[in-house]
């Protein structure tokens, strides 16, 4: 029987925090599954967690379905479900970090119906822990991409 809804499933990773970092991603649809990574060079788990749900909705191809996301950060999951992250908008993201993400990731969030599920991480949640896998080899990767939002803010606090 076929379903109605896509899946995502997402994990983040820092090497140190901050440090080397990645994302993971699993989205699936019906029996079909596409798998996403990326590493960066220096960077937060809480940058890897948002920015692996944003590259997943960035890779769908329609917005005609009922989008189900799962996620172990209970940063992203409550700043999304308790609508931090619009109170942060009004007020300019003022002590807020990663503005730069959430200001990519509100577009996408109008575009799609999504619900967000929270699961515990390392756990034995088997797309978890492949996003996991996924995250933590991007992590540990050779072909680290530059993070430069993060790096250019990180330098600028250290000058403060």
């Amino acid at each position: 029987m076929a379903t109605t809804y896509i899946e995502i499933f997402t994990d983040g990773s820092a090497r140190g925090n901050p440090g080397p970092g990645g994302y993971g991603a699993l989205l699936r649809f019906n029996n079909k599954v596409k798998e996403l990574s990326g590493g960066f060079r220096r960077t937060t788990n809480n940058r890897m967690e948002l920015l692996a749900i944003i590259v997943a909705l960035e890779a769908l191809k329609t917005n005609q379905l009922p989008v189900k996301i799962y996620s172990d950060s209970k940063y992203v999951i409550d700043s999304i479900t308790k609508k931090w992250v619009h109170g942060w908008v009004k007020t300019g993201f003022k002590g807020k970090k990663n503005r730069d993400l959430w200001m990519r990731y509100l577009p996408l969030e109008k575009q799609f119906n999504l619900e967000f599920i929270w699961v515990k991480g390392h756990n034995g949640h088997p797309e978890n822990e492949r996003c996991d896998v996924l995250a933590v080899n991007a992590a540990l990767g050779s072909d680290l991409q530059i993070d430069a939002v993060f790096e250019q803010e990180e330098k600028s606090n250290k000058l403060l």
